[in-house]
């Protein structure tokens, strides 16, 4: 086998995607996450708060491979609000923290016009390297 699907536990499942794929050289592919939960329920319609489950559910996904967060090396974030994003940078820093510590890797953020949930302002894509 080349890879295999990542699928926390206790998640209801994925439709048309996953939400994690392992290929066979360790390299974790983290489909875009947002701010819902695993029973698929948004935690807040506040931007921190989506992030922050967001981030939760990147991490998620690392642990069920195996990994944890330090073996992140990219987040691509999406964004529909760029000035909401920008004024509350402290909010968004310490919520990070909370979730990553003071893991930071590389990084994109792209403005769009609107996510395919049309609750969810913000959605994390991933990418990491398991040992």
């Amino acid at each position: 086998m080349t890879h295999r699907i990542i699928h926390p536990e206790g998640w209801l499942p994925a439709k048309g995607y996953a939400n994690g794929v392992l290929a066979r050289d360790g390299t974790l592919h983290i489909g875009g996450q947002i701010g819902w939960d695993e029973t698929k329920t948004f935690v807040s319609e506040d931007f921190v708060g989506q992030m922050r489950q967001a981030l939760k559910n990147i991490v998620a996904v690392v642990k069920s491979a195996g990994g944890r967060a330090e073996d992140v090396t990219r987040l691509t974030w999406f964004v529909t609000d760029k000035s909401e994003y920008l004024e509350r940078q402290a909010e968004v820093g310490a919520a990070y923290r909370d979730v990553f510590g003071k893991h930071f890797p590389a990084m994109s953020m792209v403005v769009v016009a609107g996510l395919v949930e049309d609750k969810a302002v913000v959605e994390i894509e991933a990418t990491a390297h398991l040992s």
